[in-house]
């Protein structure tokens, strides 16, 4: 693993201590990661019962109770992924509740289908020092539509990955597992669409590893109930401070609601690393009151990475304040923006 800092390793800086303190454990090997709970943990259900049955089970098995119908059998992961493919014939994996029949052949906005999409999987030594190095999984297509997109080509479908099922996608996992990664990290795009994917590749695959839920946020209550006790780490994006933003820039309506629905869901049933991409032009509109919202309803000693590596990619030099870098002077604006806010675990 990476050194950093006086502390050597990452996970013993005292930030990473406090706010990622299981993480650290399951990534040492002292507890295991939460999809193996979820797969040893009874949720006895049957086929024949209804989504609203099945979600009551759900909520029990979360709870530590293991009521169910006579004869029955199942765990929490196997519940999670018939709920999952439930969803699938009428997507609502993201905020946008396409509705569409993915079982059936359909596409919604994201244009994920029925198998997952894959155009990387490699050992990754650019992310927080905590995560590195991280086991990411790229996977095509995304939620919303950011003009700036830094993985457009995947998000946008303009260059061709590799389709497979759960089995290969499992594979993959217990490669990036053997090739030293310290967790497995499901990125895009975004892993939001494949989420019925997911569950069914983690049912298959052979890792003692945490996984990590790179995610835009903009995803539905269903899906976040199918993340609590499955993801171990949730390193969520907090894109804009408002919905008007969202829309110009995105295309991502209610933003700001699922947002921050979802970072307080991840704290709730989880840990979580908070992204926030300084965008030029954006500080008081967007940095200040995400920065504000952070430390008021996550905490002060919330894990943050405050991002500055902005680059106009894709559609952004046709927008009038994405077109251009971030300057010295939002750079230093936007960290005394977090200074006053009170953020004190800044990813340094």
């Amino acid at each position: 693993m990476r050194t950093s800092g006086p502390w050597g390793n990452p996970l013993d800086h005292p930030g990473v201590a406090r706010a990622l303190k299981r993480y650290v454990q399951v990534v040492r090997g002292r507890l295991p990661p939460l999809h193996q709970v979820a797969a040893s943990t009874p949720a006895p259900f049957s086929p024949g019962q209804s989504t609203e049955e099945l979600w009551r089970t759900h909520q029990r098995a979360l709870e530590g109770e293991t009521r169910g119908e006579p004869l029955a059998e199942g765990t929490l992961l196997d519940l999670k992924a018939e709920l999952a493919r439930r969803i699938m014939s009428s997507c609502a994996f993201c905020e946008r509740r396409c509705g569409v029949d993915r079982l059936g052949g359909e596409r919604g906005f994201c244009g994920a289908g029925d198998k997952f999409t894959l155009y990387s999987a490699f050992p990754h030594l650019g992310e927080e020092p905590e995560l590195v190095p991280s086991g990411t999984l790229f996977t095509g297509g995304c939620s919303i539509r950011c003009l700036h997109c830094q993985n457009w080509d995947i998000s946008q479908w303009a260059s061709r990955g590799v389709e497979m099922g759960p089995r290969e996608m499992a594979r993959q996992m217990e490669k990036l597992e053997r090739r030293g990664c310290i967790n497995l990290n499901l990125v895009g795009g975004d892993p939001t669409p494949y989420l019925w994917h997911w569950l069914e590749a983690f049912k298959q695959a052979r890792v003692s590893i945490p996984m990590v839920w790179n995610s835009n946020s903009y995803y539905s209550p269903e899906s976040a109930r199918l993340l609590a006790g499955f993801a171990d780490l949730y390193l969520l994006d907090f894109k804009y401070g408002n919905n008007e933003c969202a829309e110009e820039l995105s295309q991502a309506p209610g933003y700001w609601e699922a947002c921050t629905r979802n970072h307080l869901e991840a704290a709730r049933h989880g840990e979580l690393i908070v992204r926030v991409l300084v965008l030029p032009g954006h500080n008081h509109c967007c940095t200040r009151p995400i920065l504000e919202w952070i430390a008021r309803n996550l905490g002060p000693g919330t894990r943050v990475n405050l991002m500055f590596q902005y680059r106009p990619e894709w559609r952004a030099p046709q927008h009038p304040t994405l077109k251009r870098r971030l300057t010295a002077q939002e750079i230093a604006e936007a960290r005394e923006m977090a200074r006053e806010a009170g953020l004190r675990n800044l990813v340094r």
